[in-house]
């Protein structure tokens, strides 16, 4: 009788989790299953072609030029993105953590971005960055005698201005993370760091960084996966330009496989992506034994 029971209650557990399931399976598994077999074959969207090619895409890939013009802008976005992020958003989180009664407003602003379409996003920063006077942010600075560039078709500046775009599309998540983390250090242990006369400075490197490591990690972790798949936000203020300064990996898998139906080669592109972002993860994870204060 027992065991019968046991086993009900075991077939309600997995029927609860089979939608799940089921949706991992169809909707993520087959599809990066699938990715990596089409990346062996010379598969052609418009035509519905399909040739096995073995290695010959990952050859083409090492020779093209884009290709590695591209990776290097995703990894010059990344840069930029990752550190401006979390440090904005740590420093926003400490202020935040004060309980202040402003700050319910502040986080309400903060967060708002979050909640915000990225297409309505990116669309109202390409109206703010437009060129000449057109742009609010360069009417603004013509007030005061600066001459604003054009920000979206600069080659100088085209990179700058969609990371800032970015910061602060996904800046109040991080907040609302780190403040969670913030909003539960021990108090004790502050407190008797201020009764040793610690300054404010040499409490956060030592203290308070410390036990917001993990916190850190994580949002560290999600940031750059997520800066590595960017593409509403070039798709739709800068469609890759201009001269390409601002291709990402993932905007010229989508050129390649929806505009120039190179859907093998595209596949290609995708596993080298999955291939990067894997191993950026892995050693991030690696790196909490050294940096978590919660590891032994």
């Amino acid at each position: 009788m027992k065991k019968r029971k046991q086993e009900k209650q075991n077939l309600i557990g997995y029927l609860f989790i089979a939608p799940q399931m089921l949706g991992f399976l169809f909707f993520v598994m087959m599809p990066l299953i699938s990715i990596f077999i089409f990346s062996f074959q010379d598969k052609n969207l418009l035509f519905g072609t399909s040739i096995f090619s073995g290695f010959d895409n990952y050859k083409i890939l090492i020779q093209d030029s884009v290709f590695n013009k591209t990776l290097i802008n995703t990894f010059i976005f990344s840069f930029g993105v990752v550190p401006i992020n979390l440090i904005l958003s740590l420093l926003i989180a400490l202020y935040l953590g004060k309980k202040r009664l402003e700050t319910f407003y502040l986080k309400t602003i903060v967060f708002l971005p979050v909640v915000t379409s990225g297409v309505a996003w990116a669309i109202v920063f390409k109206y703010i960055l437009q060129g000449g006077t057109d742009g609010p942010l360069n009417y603004f600075l013509s007030m005061i005698g600066v001459q604003g560039p054009n920000w979206l078709h600069d080659v100088r500046w085209a990179m700058f201005s969609v990371i800032i775009t970015r910061v602060l599309k996904n800046l109040g998540m991080n907040v609302l993370i780190f403040l969670g983390a913030v909003l539960n250090l021990p108090n004790d242990v502050i407190e008797a760091a201020k009764i040793d006369g610690c300054k404010k400075i040499l409490m956060f490197f030592k203290i308070k960084l410390p036990l917001l490591m993990p916190s850190v990690l994580m949002v560290m972790i999600v940031t750059v996966t997520g800066s590595m798949r960017v593409f509403d936000t070039i798709k739709l203020m800068t469609d890759g330009g201009p001269e390409g300064s601002t291709m990402v990996i993932v905007y010229y898998i989508y050129h390649q496989a929806f505009k120039m139906f190179n859907t093998g080669y595209a596949s290609a592109i995708s596993v080298v992506l999955f291939l990067i972002i894997l191993i950026l993860t892995l050693l991030q994870w690696k790196l909490r034994r050294r940096v978590s204060h919660y590891e032994n």
